[in-house]
């Protein structure tokens, strides 16, 4: 019997955010039962929180989609932290955490009421040219991308800028013609003056497996890392996500340091004991 739990990231609110799966004290558990669980929970990501490896991390921390092992996301890595702290751990720096996953070394720090983590370098980043292949699967015309970029900090992800956030509301993806592209991630600006910079949605081709994820904190980090730099966002903004699947998520977004910083509220709705 282990310890369980199950977190609403990047809300304030139980059920407007994005659900996170997490199994504490999860040695001795094998990569085969790992993923097994994790396509059974069917959320998003599942996590797995273990013994750090490395003498700088406060844990380890092992996150599965439905079908395969991710070395880093973001809101299993904000929902997992919850997690920890609230099943009574205490950390090095009463402060901040240091999570070890597949990424590596990722900072987990406390932003007033909430846990922000700085944003991990990309793995591939850089402008998409093939304005084309994304129009088309977004069903638009390329006319109407503002641009586009790679922003795969291990799930796979291309950003894409639309020219408004009601543009953003507006898609209904063709996810038929994702070909090559596993993660879209597509963001438009809010008129000025609403609590809200920036619309987000995520689609996403999961082994053929094809869905929109509520709230993506992941994506966020790569798209900040995109647009604060470029002069197109503040260097502190708000990001909403969700809004299109009846949520109300909102990734809190700054740039300190030369450093990307992404912040979210959790809440602890699920606890419990499971059977691995």
């Amino acid at each position: 019997m282990r310890t369980f739990s199950q977190v609403d990231v990047f809300t304030d609110e139980f059920t407007k955010g994005n659900a996170l799966a997490v199994v504490h004290d999860a040695e001795g558990l094998t990569t085969e039962q790992m993923a097994a669980f994790a396509n059974w929970t069917n959320l998003a990501e599942t996590t797995f929180l273990l013994p750090p490896e490395n003498p700088a991390a406060d844990y380890r921390l092992r996150i599965f989609t439905v079908s395969r092992e991710l070395p880093f996301a973001g809101h299993p890595t904000l929902g997992s932290a919850h997690a920890w702290l609230a099943a009574g751990n205490t950390p090095r720096d009463p402060d901040r955490l240091v999570q070890e996953c597949g990424a590596g070394l990722v900072e987990v720090r406390r932003d007033g009421s909430r846990l922000a983590f700085a944003a991990p370098p990309l793995l591939r980043g850089g402008p998409v040219e093939d304005h084309a292949a994304l129009a088309a699967a977004l069903a638009i015309t390329p006319e109407e991308i503002a641009g586009a970029q790679w922003a795969d900090n291990g799930p796979g992800w291309v950003a894409v800028l639309l020219h408004s956030a009601a543009a953003v509301l507006a898609l209904r993806p063709d996810y038929q013609r994702f070909g090559e592209f596993t993660g879209i991630g597509v963001v438009g600006p809010h008129p000025d003056g609403g609590e809200a910079a920036f619309e987000v949605r995520a689609f996403i081709n999961e082994g053929g497996r094809f869905e929109e994820d509520p709230v993506t904190g992941s994506l966020n980090a790569s798209i900040a890392q995109w647009l604060i730099p470029a002069g197109i966002a503040q260097q502190r903004y708000v990001a909403a996500q969700g809004t299109a699947l009846g949520r109300r998520g909102r990734v809190h977004l700054s740039q300190d340091g030369g450093e990307i910083w992404v912040g979210g509220n959790s809440v602890l709705g699920i606890t419990g004991r499971v059977v691995l």
